[in-house]
């Protein structure tokens, strides 16, 4: 891939909500997506990550149903304009989507001692959002969707998938083959929020310096 190719697949990636055809996802593309996200960065080489495949319908049932219900609690505490803009987005594509991909936090993982951990220790979890970025860039580049679903509470989904306790689960993504990837994310499509200029969250030195021209 050369340069060009890498940053057309970092700038159509999109959180894809309606757009899932339910196609299967061939075994050799999807070996591929998570030998990309278990390549990422890790803290120590700790590598505290796990991935659990998600495809029996009845479990995704109840985890959409579980997600359905966090969005009307979350709906409910929006002001009358907020909650009419909210109606139009789709917050999950859990059934419409080949499969679910529930990324996990392992703190134990590497351990005792996880060098470069000793300061900052949540760097184990920034390790694992590394690689569920490599994941959503690869399965870009494979032409395939992904939508991380954050409509949950962790302790439902760990004794959904039976996650031991010291175990976190970080990310629900719905993964498979899409009819398209917008060209403008869906909570810019809809008025949610817009995308802030790169100018205005570059820095120079110190915090709140703007860069030389």
């Amino acid at each position: 891939m050369d340069v060009t190719s890498f940053y057309d697949v970092v700038h159509r990636r999109r959180d894809v909500r309606g757009e899932f055809t339910g196609g299967v996802v061939p075994t050799d593309v999807l070996h591929r997506i998570l030998g990309a996200a278990h390549t990422a960065p890790s803290v120590g080489l700790s590598q505290p990550w796990d991935f659990v495949l998600v495809r029996d319908v009845d479990t995704r049932t109840a985890f959409r149903d579980h997600v359905k219900a966090e969005r009307e609690n979350f709906a409910s505490q929006l002001d009358e304009e907020q909650a009419r803009t909210f109606a139009r987005i789709k917050v999950e594509g859990v059934l419409e989507s080949s499969l679910g991909v529930v990324v996990t936090y392992d703190p134990q993982r590497g351990g005792p001692a996880v060098l470069g951990r000793h300061a900052i220790d949540d760097a184990g979890l920034y390790s694992v959002c590394l690689a569920i970025g490599n994941l959503w860039l690869a399965a870009t580049a494979e032409g395939l969707g992904v939508g991380w679903v954050s409509f949950y509470r962790e302790q439902f989904l760990r004794e959904l998938l039976a996650i031991p306790t010291q175990i976190r689960p970080v990310a629900w993504l719905c993964l498979g083959p899409v009819t398209t990837l917008q060209a403008t994310p869906d909570l810019e499509r809809h008025g949610w929020r817009h995308r802030t200029p790169l100018a205005q969250v570059v820095h120079e030195e110190q915090f709140g310096r703007p860069p030389h021209p």
